[in-house]
């Protein structure tokens, strides 16, 4: 009898977890708090790389320098650039919500100066070049109302063309001689943005 008992609550337990996990508990369903997840997860990248993590382990032998909060699309078997993304038009560097750099000092981009704040980051994509654009207005969806009279600058840098495919739209910066290189990758696509403050 002992054991009918356990076999019992074992099944209803599976068979609760299956409900919930199926989305037809209507509790869960009905709640005004928890949202769907959403297809283009938020991301954050910093320079220097891993910089809260270092923080906490006080391993930092750098100050903190930018940080990019994004979007991050999936290819799914898309064809993205002329396509999804497509060519000469404005696009939000990822999904959802516009790209955001803040940057905790002034530094150079491409050679250029750019002061200390956030900016919106947008791309004009071509096939052999992409012109990364700087704008002040933030905290905008998608690039619905870019407007160009707030661009702070612009960069144009080649496209290269990577041997394999990044599924996952990535930002990512890395050290490099007098700074960081800050690397744009999607599909077979790398496009790399030199980023100077020493």
């Amino acid at each position: 009898m002992k054991k009918i008992v356990v076999l019992a609550g074992f099944l209803l337990s599976v068979a609760l977890v299956r409900a919930q996990s199926s989305g037809s508990n209507p509790a869960i369903q009905s709640s005004p708090v928890q949202s769907a997840l959403d297809s283009s997860p938020l991301d954050m990248s910093y320079y220097p790389v891993d910089y809260p993590v270092l923080k906490i382990q006080d391993k930092l032998n750098e100050p903190l320098i930018a940080r990019v909060v994004y979007s991050r699309p999936q290819k799914r078997g898309r064809k993205l650039f002329g396509e999804l993304v497509n060519y000469g038009q404005v696009w939000r560097l990822g999904a959802n919500e516009a790209t955001e750099i803040e940057f905790f000092r002034d530094v150079k981009v491409g050679g250029k100066l750019i002061k200390k704040g956030r900016y919106t980051l947008y791309a004009l994509v071509d096939t052999d070049k992409w012109t990364i654009i700087f704008n002040k207005e933030t905290d905008t969806w998608g690039a619905f109302r870019y407007d160009s009279s707030k661009d702070v600058l612009r960069v144009s840098e080649p496209v290269e063309k990577q041997p394999g495919i990044t599924e996952v739209f990535s930002i990512a910066f890395r050290k490099a001689d007098r700074g960081a290189m800050l690397s744009f990758s999607w599909d077979d696509v790398l496009v790399t943005l030199p980023v100077s403050w020493k």
